[in-house]
């Protein structure tokens, strides 16, 4: 039985050396490739101010009062991730935040020490190099509706919040869709096998073999040809 988990976090800022810790974790529970509903998703009191990162995902410190601390949703977070293999987009940014909470808490263990990682990010641009990767171009591809996510008020204003349970739903979905076979993500021209290698069709050529007219090109269009590249 496949579990895993897609996972989002929301932070302050960029860089957890810089003092930035994580405010929002939001997982959800995949099983045997089905989205099964469950869920894990906490608020989290950071001991600093959100600064300009509210334009990002539109929490507010007012907001975050009285939200428990990462160490006090901890065990129930790794209880939830447990034995699961985590889908995470671009795993270095939530997995270097993760692990700087779990070191200021004095635990010496890495999430990734805990639990297998599938980064789709990573997947995508070995998939389609030169492309677009992140997770709202991802959604367009796959016709995944995002709207359904945000507030009122933010598709009224035309501002969208990314918030880390909403897109940890969202990356569960683009998970299944980028690995459930062939997908029109990683095949941008039409698949034509089926035509070809249908015996109808070849037995109706063979039999009008002799009906087939064959057009030679003359000396022009050979010379044209040879010297198309040079």
């Amino acid at each position: 039985m496949e579990r895993l988990i897609a996972l989002d976090t929301e932070t302050t800022g960029i860089l957890p050396k810089e003092g930035h810790r994580i405010i929002e974790v939001g997982a959800v529970e995949i099983l045997n490739r089905e989205i099964t509903g469950t869920e894990f998703h906490k608020y989290i009191q950071p001991n600093r101010t959100v600064g300009d990162s509210v334009n990002i995902h539109g929490i507010s410190d007012k907001s975050l009062i009285n939200k428990p601390q990462f160490e006090q949703i901890s065990d129930d977070f790794l209880t939830f991730i447990e034995g699961a293999t985590l889908v995470i987009h671009n795993a270095p940014f939530d997995l270097g935040f993760i692990n700087n909470e779990l070191q200021i808490m004095g635990v010496d263990k890495k999430i990734e020490n805990l639990c297998p990682i599938i980064d789709t990010l990573e997947i995508s641009k070995k998939k389609r190099p030169g492309r677009m990767h992140g997770m709202d171009a991802l959604s367009r591809h796959f016709n995944i509706n995002t709207e359904a996510r945000f507030t009122v008020n933010e598709l009224k204003n035309k501002i969208k919040h990314h918030g880390a349970l909403s897109d940890a739903q969202i990356l569960a979905e683009i998970y299944l869709a980028m690995t459930g076979g062939q997908s029109i993500l990683f095949q941008e021209s039409s698949n034509t096998e089926s035509q070809i290698s249908d015996p109808i069709l070849v037995k109706k050529n063979i039999a009008n073999k002799g009906n087939i007219k064959v057009i030679y090109a003359n000396n022009k269009e050979i010379d044209l040809h040879n010297n198309f590249f040079k």
